[in-house]
């Protein structure tokens, strides 16, 4: 009951979110004089000039964005497999984890845009003197807009995947596709592939359905004549108008069925990839000559890669550049003007990012624990013997993530404004909880059930009760795990730009909304310090997971933390 219970402590919130929207959307809600059902915040909807348009960009988001990442991965894994480009894949892509999507965009868009770094080093070789005349950021094809999201989404599936290819026994099957003759890339795809992406299967609909409902992203490098589906909502929230929440909750309702269009087309695209590796597998082909597409594998990954990193360091050039033209690769003068006036007016926002991180990833940590435990518990597996979370109760977990966010968000603030809540840290503590614990469940289900329960046998004999051995063996031996499943809850929470602008109505400002509003502004300067600001505490987060065990366990060597 207990594991049940703390898992519908997650979906709740989202059921009551999608019914806080759904009755607007139909027009009722007594609070804005809307006491009957009726069909004209549809209508309205429906006459919006480009809708369809913002629908195609959301429906061709998650399912490019998902497609050209999940291909990527495979390939990479493909050819890299066991080798020294998966050891420095594993070790280099790691701490982009730590990268929030918005600060990853502004890193992208400082290098594709026609005064950026890329334009910039042509222009060196080329030889003109001005940027081109090119609408590269907010085109209308959201274009940078999915690369944006590759770029961040990628790292992201590559990390998911290595941590699931040992489940997978890549080593004997790889073996045995060899002894047919396959080449290595081929022999990955038909032997190891589809085990591993059944393990990942789940963290690549999140990211389908993230990508089709995306908006601090989109706010960044995506169009806005017409916008994404999800960007033109927020509009429509925000407005002083308020009749217009009609409207947007209706719009909420059509982009909940659009997330679940990418989804339903995505499962079908599985479908017919597994006819397809069907076929090749019993066409005869090969390829055992492979090493040409073994070195094309490396560019996605390295792409996305290189674009976070590389964009990271032009934002921290910006952010203490003096004067800057084109076409000049380096500011020729440096100075800190900009860190100065922006840290004296940030401490509101950074205030409220680190005690809402803190208190959400927290809250999520202690209760992903207690859920697992009473599984584990519950279970009673022997050593050896696999343990998972029920299906009911991992889909009540990451539905969060599944769910578009604005389609329950949004319904979440009706619900705050009919009840006349006012904001607060704590409600707003509360809602990023809500995405948070997926991540952290999803980080620490795999190291919490591998433990081998052998040592809690024998703690149980020296006389240990279950919640003494809990805190003086599990955690201790799960020191890493635990702390990195808890940076990646501070990332989130840091992350998160649509809860905070819809439950904190504007009142609590973290860094995060105040870096996604500079993008309509052209001072990259200040752009850069913010968005490296906001990489601050997940950077800490992830430095301190990383060295806190080392210290914690400095005088019990024989104790290696999983």
């Amino acid at each position: 009951m207990v594991v049940y219970g703390i898992a519908a402590l997650f979906a709740v919130p989202v059921g009551i979110g999608l019914i806080g929207v759904l009755l607007p959307a139909f027009g009722y809600m007594p609070a804005l004089g809307g006491r009957a059902l009726s069909l004209e915040p549809v209508r309205a909807l429906l006459a919006e000039p480009g809708l369809v348009t913002s629908v195609l960009l959301s429906l061709a988001s998650g399912l490019i964005t998902t497609a050209v990442a999940v291909v990527g991965v495979a390939l990479f894994l493909a050819a890299f497999y066991d080798t020294a480009g998966h050891r420095l894949a594993q070790r280099a892509l790691a701490p982009l984890l730590a990268v929030p999507h918005a600060a990853a965009a502004f890193g992208l868009a400082f290098l594709i845009a026609p005064s950026g770094l890329i334009f910039r080093v042509l222009a060196r070789i080329f030889g003109f003197d001005r940027p081109p005349d090119l609408l590269i950021i907010g085109d209308p094809w959201g274009l940078a807009m999915m690369a944006g999201l590759v770029a961040k989404e990628m790292p992201f599936l590559i990390l998911v995947a290595f941590a699931a290819l040992p489940q997978a026994d890549p080593t004997r099957r790889m073996r045995l596709s060899a002894s047919l003759g396959h080449g290595r890339i081929l022999g990955f795809l038909l032997a190891v592939w589809p085990g591993v992406y059944r393990q990942i299967r789940l963290p690549v609909l999140a990211v389908a359905a993230y990508a089709s409902g995306v908006v601090d992203v989109a706010l960044i490098l995506g169009p806005s004549t017409p916008a994404p589906l999800a960007v033109r909502l927020v509009t429509w929230m925000n407005d002083p108008d308020l009749s217009l929440h009609f409207m947007a909750s209706a719009g909420a309702v059509l982009q909940l069925l659009v997330t679940g269009l990418v989804l339903v087309l995505w499962l079908c695209g599985e479908r017919l990839a597994a006819r397809l590796r069907h076929r090749i597998g019993i066409g005869g082909r090969r390829l055992a000559e492979d090493h040409w597409l073994r070195l094309l594998s490396a560019v996605p990954v390295a792409l996305a890669g290189g674009a976070v990193a590389f964009g990271l360091v032009w934002l921290s050039l910006w952010s203490i550049a003096g004067f800057w033209s084109f076409p000049d690769i380096f500011p020729p003068s440096f100075n800190f003007s900009t860190w100065s006036r922006v840290i004296t007016s940030l401490g509101g926002p950074m205030a409220t990012s680190f005690i809402v991180a803190i208190a959400s990833a927290t809250a999520a940590l202690g209760l992903v624990v207690v859920l697992l435990e009473a599984r584990r518990r519950q279970f009673g597996a022997a050593a050896g013997q696999k343990l998972r979370l029920p299906p009911l109760v991992a889909a009540l977990i990451y539905l969060p993530l599944i769910v578009p966010q604005i389609a329950f968000v949004s319904g979440l603030q009706v619900t705050i404004l009919a009840l006349r809540l006012e904001p607060s840290i704590l409600m707003l503590s509360g809602v990023h909880l809500i995405f948070v614990a997926p991540y952290v469940a999803l980080a620490l289900a795999d190291p919490w059930f591998a433990l081998d329960p052998r040592y809690e046998q024998i703690a149980a004999s020296l006389g240990h009760g279950p919640i003494r051995t809990l805190f003086r063996v599990r955690l201790p031996m799960l020191t890493r795990p635990v702390l990195t499943a808890l940076a990646i809850g501070i990332a989130t929470s840091v992350g998160q730009y649509l809860p905070t602008i819809l439950i904190g109505a504007g009142r609590l400002p973290t860094i995060t909304t105040e870096a996604v509003a500079l993008a309509s502004g052209g001072n990259r300067r200040v752009i850069g310090a913010y968005a490296l600001l906001q990489m601050l505490l997940p950077f800490l987060a992830f430095s301190l997971s990383g060295s806190l065990p080392r210290l914690l366990l400095r005088r019990r060597g024989a104790m290696k933390p999983r």
